[in-house]
């Protein structure tokens, strides 16, 4: 056999460097309203910003449930979704910060208080998940 034990130790290695196996997860968005614009969905690791939300797609919105998969390493991650209804690409918000159109975030985070990630987070474990996203408006409305 060529090489020895350093050939058969480099083997081993490479083996241990592949990267884990992606998880499937599924995300539905519940309570889309009528009146057009777009469903975005954005998959956050370590925060709520832009920055940690990188992995997003979105989907023409049509009254009632969207659904959106996603093939992630297993971690800890959080689910923001929003309905663009102006088609603008941006989530707007009034003066003070709040949003105007419907979002929401996984566990319903931000119902009653600012959300942040750690309210929001779930664990994506290797089996995958579902998890639900319901849209509501934070200015009354639904």
């Amino acid at each position: 056999m060529r090489g020895g034990p350093a050939a058969a130790a480099f083997a081993a290695m490479t083996l241990l460097a592949v990267p884990a196996a992606a998880a499937s997860l599924v995300v539905e968005v519940e309570g889309v309203a009528p009146g057009g614009g777009r469903v975005w969905v954005a998959v956050c690791a370590g925060g709520l910003d832009e920055a940690s939300c990188g992995d997003g797609q979105s989907a023409p919105a049509e009254a009632g449930a969207h659904r959106f998969a996603f093939d992630l390493p297993p971690g800890t991650y959080a689910v923001l979704a929003y309905q663009d209804s102006n088609g603008n690409g941006r989530p707007d918000r009034t003066a003070l910060g709040l949003p105007v159109e419907p979002y929401g975030l996984s566990n319903g985070a931000g119902r009653r208080a600012r959300p942040d990630f750690a309210s929001a987070a779930f664990t994506l474990g290797e089996r995958g998940a579902g998890i639900r996203v319901r849209l509501l408006r934070a200015l009354g409305g639904r």
